[in-house]
C-alpha cells in the first residue's frame, strides 16, 4: 500500500490510519508533531546536550552546514537543489541546527527568507 502523503510504498502494517489517510510513520509523525524552527524548549534542551563538545551531526547536517559556510546564505530551495534533497527533509534539519544554534533564519533585502550561520 501506498502512504497517501508521501506515496512511497509500505507493507499494510506500516501504515497508521489519521482522518480517513493511511500514512506511513515518518508522514504520521510530521502531520501529528511538525517540527518548529523557534521552539525554546527545544533549543535549551539541544544547547544542553552541547556543553560536552561538538554536535554529533547527521551527514545531510554536515552538508548543510559546509555548504552555508561556503555561501555565507542561501534561500532553502536553492540548497536543496544544491544537496539533491528535498525541501521538507531540509526544514527538518533546519529547525535542528536552529536548535543547536547553528543556523538560523534571515530576511534578505528582497525580502525573501535565506538561511545562515546563527553566529552570522
Amino acid at each position: 500500500m501506498k502512504c497517501m502523503r508521501c506515496r512511497k510504498e509500505f507493507a499494510e502494517s506500516e501504515l497508521v490510519e489519521l482522518d480517513n489517510r493511511r500514512l506511513c510513520e515518518d508522514c504520521y509523525m510530521d502531520v501529528v508533531s511538525p517540527l518548529k524552527a523557534c521552539d525554546p524548549w527545544a533549543v535549551h534542551s539541544a544547547k544542553s546536550g552541547l556543553e560536552s563538545g561538538r554536535p554529533q551531526l547527521l551527514p545531510l547536517q554536515e552538508k548543510m552546514l559546509e555548504e552555508i559556510k561556503k555561501r555565507g546564505r542561501v534561500k532553502p530551495a536553492e540548497l536543496a537543489e544544491i544537496l539533491g534533497a528535498e525541501l521538507g527533509e531540509l526544514e527538518k534539519n533546519f529547525a535542528i541546527l536552529r536548535h543547536m544554534e547553528l543556523l538560523r533564519g534571515c530576511q534578505g533585502d528582497d525580502r525573501q527568507v535565506y538561511w545562515t550561520l546563527f553566529a552570522a
